[in-house]
């Protein structure tokens, strides 16, 4: 969308207010203090403009968010030719976990918005493309799409909010073994090391290899 500054630029100047550097603006606010404290009027305090001149790039805040999510997807995108189909749609789905953790409560930034900008695309088609070439079906390439966006922005959700600042929250591991008694729960009690392991990396790569085995297995009718 094309729109005129909302200020006449100064000469050697550039305009005060444009899509793309209201876009960083808000990506830096993000980082900065969060997605509850990204509001419209404050990201216009940040940028010296009026809350209204906002609204001539993004209707509404959703608008904004989903524009943030497209900028997040920049460079997400499938590795070159030669390695297994598996090991790419793997780099894709790490790819994008690390996309998201690059910015402050970025699985949550991304969740729920729909944006049809290149990136967003892009990375659909690389996903969709792999599988497709390794033999799935077109229905189960697009299901596999959204079971490894799912699950990636899932899993990051959880990442980042045992992240968030402000100690004594349900993600702190101190208050899951404070709750954990080894009579009663039994099982619970071996498995807290892990369970309150803050690496949150191999967590991540246990769940993955899970869904890629998971399509090994569905994708071997297609060679019979």
């Amino acid at each position: 969308m094309s729109t005129p500054s909302t200020s006449r630029p100064t000469r050697g100047r550039p305009p005060r207010l444009d899509q793309a550097r209201t876009v960083e603006s808000a990506l830096a606010l993000l980082n900065d203090s969060g997605l509850d404290a990204l509001t419209m009027r404050r990201l216009a305090d940040a940028m010296g403009v009026q809350a209204g001149a906002l609204y001539r790039y993004f209707r509404t805040k959703d608008d904004l968010l989903t524009a943030m999510a497209e900028r997040m997807m920049a460079g997400v995108c499938a590795p070159a030719g030669g390695a297994d189909w598996s090991e790419r749609l793997s780099v894709l789905a790490r790819t994008l976990r690390q996309a998201l953790l690059a910015h402050r409560d970025g699985a949550r930034v991304f969740a729920g918005t729909h944006s049809t900008g290149p990136g967003t695309l892009g990375f659909a088609e690389d996903c969709i493309g792999i599988l497709r070439n390794a033999g799935f079906t077109d229905a189960d390439a697009a299901r596999a799409l959204m079971a490894v966006v799912h699950f990636t922005i899932g899993h990051t959700l959880e990442e980042q909010a045992a992240l968030r600042p402000g100690g004594g929250s349900p993600a702190d591991p101190n208050v899951l073994r404070e709750a954990v008694s080894p009579d009663e729960y039994p099982h619970l009690t071996a498995a807290l090391p892990t369970l309150t392991d803050a690496d949150y990396a191999p967590h991540f790569e246990f769940g993955l290899a899970l869904l890629v085995t998971g399509l090994q297995a569905l994708r071997q009718p297609h060679h019979r």
